[in-house]
């Protein structure tokens, strides 16, 4: 048996530009130095022309851009998110084919809610590692049943109250995830934590764009993993990185932000759908920004470029350690890890300080010259 393991885990990835495989090229050598990554594939991989989407429209990109993940490390795929569904059951399964016969195990989307809620299980080193996944953001139309193709999920619920005497104006905002889906989730990991040496969970949350904001669901839901027995969580969906905090002696990366997440879909060029064009109009309203003309392949607000590879490792008793590559997206959308001295102390500053921002206080320090270590990791804890 290996005395120990290093997982490595990134957020969203949408392989939708030519030539897939070169924008993983900068991040393969440090991903290739896992023995298990882990990627969340945002947008469903068909040639369906099912159409479903109740979001913002995310269309499916080539199937054949997958055969990148593995050339770059990569083992396990979570698919719990709100576009998995955009091309319905067909785009699902399609999906999960295609990653499978890259060598990918798949978790947290499937032809119905037993599945999806189903574990991916990747063993390395005699050592087996559980990865679960669920969509924390709907739509509610993207949700698996026992009877439905769709993804696993927590419902969490949003509440407005209006705290003073002005009608109309700004209310207080409450959200919460409902009680029977977190004792799911808390059954899952149990189940997972009994057939693996290590479990990681990964949520598809948080508030899109927004630098730093952690919504008042998030650290409970998160939380509530690790109090079931999780080694780590890990966060993505926001489009932007988010703080770090460390739980019971175990990491949660509220959010990976973006890695690979090239894509045109979203940038109007114009004849495009109604809903493109509204949604570039209205991104602009809810989020303050629009994306670098420089780089219409990546639409996103421009704090996302600092980014980062989520590192932890495990032993025959569980945690030993956790930390992050930094990585800064380069102008042709590339995540390119960031060392001591080379740009990473400014992405590890800008971690720190949107950690702090919401109210974490996570105490790192530099593991050599390429990784920063999260110094209160407790890896006896459970």
């Amino acid at each position: 048996m290996s005395a120990e393991i290093t997982v490595m885990a990134v957020g969203d990835v949408i392989l939708d530009e030519p030539e897939p495989a070169s924008f993983f090229e900068p991040a393969r050598e440090t991903l290739l130095g896992a023995d298990v990554a882990v990627a969340h594939i945002e947008v469903p991989h068909s040639d369906s022309t099912e159409r479903t989407s109740t979001d913002v429209p995310a269309p499916p990109a080539d199937p054949a851009a997958l055969a990148a993940l593995p050339g770059a490390g990569f083992g396990v795929a979570t698919l719990a998110g709100n576009h998995i569904y955009d091309a319905g059951a067909s785009g699902i399964a399609d999906t999960i084919r295609h990653l499978k016969a890259n060598g990918l195990a798949t978790t947290g989307a499937g032809p119905n809610l037993p599945a999806a809620r189903r574990p991916a299980i990747v063993e390395r080193g005699g050592l087996r590692l559980a990865v679960l996944s669920y969509n924390c953001v709907g739509p509610r139309e993207s949700w698996a049943t026992s009877a439905k193709a769709g993804c696993a999920y927590v419902h969490v619920l949003t509440h407005y109250e209006l705290d003073h005497a002005s009608p109309g104006g700004p209310p207080r905002i409450y959200t919460f995830a409902e009680p029977d889906d977190l004792d799911r989730l808390a059954d899952d990991v149990r189940a997972a934590r009994a057939e693996a040496d290590a479990v990681l969970v990964a949520f598809h949350k948080g508030v899109g764009h927004t630098p730093a904001a952690i919504a008042m669901y998030e650290r409970p839901v998160a939380h509530a993993a690790i109090d079931a027995g999780a080694d780590a969580v890990v966060g993505h969906h926001a489009h932007i990185m988010r703080g770090i905090e460390v739980y019971r002696g175990r990491p949660i990366y509220h959010g990976l932000g973006n890695f690979v997440t090239v894509t045109r879909a979203l940038t109007p060029t114009g004849g495009d759908s109604a809903e493109i064009e509204a949604w570039a109009r209205r991104r602009v309203e809810l989020y303050g920004f629009a994306p670098d003309p420089d780089m219409p392949f990546y639409p996103f607000h421009p704090e996302s470029r600092n980014t980062a590879i989520a590192t932890m490792r495990f032993g025959p008793s569980g945690l030993t350690g956790a930390g992050y590559v930094p990585c800064w997206i380069d102008e042709r959308g590339r995540p390119v890890p960031r060392g001591r001295g080379e740009g990473g102390q400014d992405v590890a500053a800008y971690i720190d300080g949107i950690s702090r921002r919401a109210g974490l206080d996570t105490a790192t320090r530099w593991r050599g010259d390429a990784e920063i270590e999260l110094t209160e990791v407790d890896g006896r804890a459970r």
